[in-house]
């Protein structure tokens, strides 16, 4: 093992609750109220895997990786342990919680003590895997691979059998260079490599000869970088300004492994290599991924993350509801979730898709989730949206519930108790929920001294909200009223929710802390569209809290830069871009607007952009160098990857614009393309830049390999990995691509 990976195995192999988990344990693997069963766990050797298997005897056995689980769970934090709560205690209750769209393990131990063990020990054992550095993961991925080829479980692998491996790895190779590599890899001459050497073999094949070029381009003597040298790479390739000397300092001391080349202040090739592979050598800016933007603003002045239909796991009309989607959007940095509330039986709100086959959960259970998870990633508000159809004694049970579960969270009030001009700041509101609903009057009734308020009031439907366009505001069907609780309407402060009418009818009645629901239904005309960013500038609206275009309604309203709130639980192109745009500013869920689109006055309209007073378009070039260890889309043993690289930008209509590099055919272990793409950018500050890596396949679609979507305001220049993500958003570790990146002022 390397260094890094001794010293992981050392801080864990004395561990208690892991040596435990190495000898197994019998629990229960609960999928619901009915259905329990037995399995046998255990860690393996690795220290990486969790394997486990029926106490039948004959039956299959699975396996998952620890680097696959996002967190443990004590106690009844799932639907299906708070179905059987009354069955077994909560101390001998656990969750395991998988990254991405992989459904939950629901478990409960023997004993208290046993759960607490495996609680801990797999907590432990995902700290020392975050703690890794990027050689030791790279270790770790590449020996994943040799245990899972390893059919006999003997460690060792003859030549046919890492040529299988290669190919299940995506890798397709020259036979006589392969065989050269593994007789040199075969330190102990047995015909067959063991873990450690198949490692080194790997690490041979790999040999990233596009950055040796660079490299050598720089060194002085073809050996190592001086300070000199990295100091020239880091001003004319990387533009990093500065004081470059103790920048060059800090980089060496960070990634340079040789202490002989520390003590010369240079850098080797190796350390060269992982300044490159890390995070500072990512093209996402560290700077952005701390919270750098001012958030002393009044909340219409920020996109928000925002879900639709949260409490869906998947289809919208037959789908499971569940609470696991509030906290899954929750640790995912959404600000503003979505609540549709009816009746239920024993006087108990249910949450549910209304008039659909959906299942239903209880009100209660979403505001205690809520209640848990608002903060756990995000100390900045969370907006409950909700969509009240419950009769007026369902209503005051929902308002107990949320004072009493929510308690001092919920923001019952105005902040300091006088009439306020305009919206609170993120900052102001830290750690406060807020809800959006109907209310009773407005804010100001509260001291106009009119008396006492009545115990229930009537305000307007608004399941159907009138076009955006004025010309057809005539042709808005006559409102149902709808009875409201006082006690449901008092815990609507500052963003009390209003059908939209029209833009005119905005200016001339709409108050700031009234939120207006557009349709994304419905064609918005052209005409409307710089209207929509003067609203947007001082309203807060529904569902434009997350703000990105709406692409699949066609090249007119793809012009229209109105936001959409997402179903978070639908992976796909709307919800890479929210992603890569709240990536930014510490993924706290709040991205600030540009200027001109903050400024009623400013009149931005993002069909004509040049003509904003301070437009300054850019020229954006792309070299796309290399690829690197991408991932098998064909489950066909013999196929391998054809990949090519898509290159979209999103943004104003004009900015809309794809380009592709060439497919190189098959490989995907190391592909070289050098393909250059150029765009010319007109409002670089709204630009998304979304790198998408496809299987080329000329008799039907291209598959997806994976894609990472980046504002373009915070990638770095120069020489840049981008780590790749799966359809699910999460890391597909090691996969990545190798540019070259260029923004220039355009002539």
């Amino acid at each position: 093992p390397s260094k890094g990976q001794s010293l992981f195995l050392l801080g864990i192999q004395g561990d208690e609750n892991l040596q435990s988990m190495l000898v197994g344990t019998v629990m229960r693997k609960i999928k619901s109220r009915t259905w329990k069963k037995q399995r046998y766990f255990k860690l393996q050797d690795d220290f990486m895997t969790i394997w486990y298997k029926s106490k039948k005897a004959g039956n299959a056995h699975s396996t998952f990786s620890v680097s696959d689980v996002e967190v443990v769970r004590e106690g009844h934090q799932s639907e299906v342990l708070l179905s059987i709560a009354d069955e077994f205690p909560a101390n001998r209750c656990f969750t395991v919680v998988f990254r991405g769209r992989r459904g939950n393990l629901d478990l409960v131990a023997e004993s208290a003590e046993e759960a607490e063990s495996w609680i801990k020990g797999i907590r432990k054992l995902i700290e020392n895997l975050e703690n890794m550095g990027e050689r030791e993961k790279l270790d770790q991925w590449i020996r994943d691979w040799f245990k899972k080829a390893d059919k006999n479980n003997d460690g060792r692998m003859n030549f046919k059998e890492v040529r299988d491996l290669l190919r299940m790895m995506n890798v397709d190779m020259n036979e006589h260079h392969a065989h050269r590599l593994f007789t040199m890899a075969d330190k102990s001459q047995t015909g067959a490599l063991e873990g450690d050497e198949f490692v080194l073999f790997y690490k041979m094949l790999t040999q990233r000869e596009d950055i040796l070029k660079i490299f050598q381009e720089y060194s002085s003597d073809g050996q190592k970088l001086s300070q000199s040298d990295l100091e020239d790479f880091l001003r004319v390739e990387q533009l990093e300004g500065g004081d470059i000397q103790h920048r060059v300092q800090e980089l060496i001391d960070r990634y340079e492994p040789s202490d002989t080349a520390k003590l010369l202040k240079a850098m080797t090739f190796d350390g060269f290599l992982m300044y490159l592979g890390s995070a500072e050598g990512s093209i996402f800016s560290p700077r952005c991924r701390d919270i750098f933007q001012d958030m002393s603003q009044p909340l219409c002045h920020y996109f928000i993350s925002s879900s639709h239909n949260t409490y869906l796991m998947e289809d919208q009309l037959r789908g499971q509801s569940s609470v696991e989607g509030y906290i899954r959007a929750l640790n995912r940095g959404c600000r503003c979730v979505e609540v549709d509330c009816w009746d239920g039986a024993n006087g108990e709100p249910i949450v549910y898709h209304g008039h659909t086959f959906t299942s239903k959960i209880l009100f209660k259970d979403v505001v205690n989730a809520v209640e848990k998870y608002a903060f756990k990633v995000s100390e900045y508000p969370v907006i409950l949206s909700m969509e009240n159809h419950c009769s007026i004694d369902q209503q005051r049970v929902m308002a107990q519930h949320l004072k009493h579960i929510l308690g001092d969270k919920l923001l019952k009030g105005m902040l300091d108790g006088r009439p306020p001009v305009r919206l609170p700041s993120p900052e102001e509101l830290k750690g406060k929920i807020l809800l959006k609903a109907k209310k009773i009057g407005g804010l100001e009734d509260s001291f106009n001294g009119t008396g006492e308020d009545p115990l229930t009031g009537e305000v307007s439907e608004e399941d159907e909200v009138a076009e955006i366009d004025e010309d057809n505001l005539h042709r808005e069907s006559i409102r149902s009223k709808q009875h409201l609780s006082k006690e449901l309407s008092d815990c609507v402060v500052y963003c009390r929710s209003v059908a939209f009418r029209s833009f005119k009818h905005a200016r001339l009645h709409y108050r700031f802390y009234e939120v207006a629901s557009f349709t994304e239904s419905k064609h918005h005309h052209p005409s409307s569209i710089h209207l929509s960013i003067i609203h947007l500038s001082v309203h807060l609206s529904r569902p434009c809290w997350t703000c990105w275009l709406v692409y699949e309604l066609g090249d007119l309203f793809s012009s229209v830069f109105l936001p959409v709130a997402l179903n978070f639980q639908t992976a796909g192109e709307g919800m890479d871009l929210n992603d890569g745009l709240f990536s930014q500013n510490g993924r706290c869920g709040y991205v600030l607007k540009p200027s001109f689109m903050r400024d009623s006055d400013r009149r931005f309209d993002p069909d004509l952009p040049q003509r904003r007073h301070d437009y300054q378009p850019v020229v954006l070039t792309i070299q796309v160098i290399s690829g690197q260890q991408l991932p098998k889309v064909n489950i066909k043993e013999d196929s391998i990857v054809d990949p090519l690289v898509r290159v979209e930008i999103h943004g104003v209509a004009m900015d809309q614009a794809k380009q592709e590099t060439r497919y190189i055919e098959n490989n995907g272990f190391n592909p070289l393309w050098n393909d250059t793409l150029r765009f010319t950018i007109h409002t670089p500050e709204l630009a998304l830049v979304r790198f998408v890596v496809e299987d080329y396949d000329k008799t039907s679609k291209n598959d997806f390999v994976g894609q990472f979507t980046v504002p373009l305001s915070c990638m770095q220049q120069g020489y840049r990995h981008i780590h790749l993500l799966s359809r699910d958003g999460t890391k597909i570790s090691p996969s990545s691509l190798f540019v070259h990146v260029r923004i220039t002022d355009l002539e």
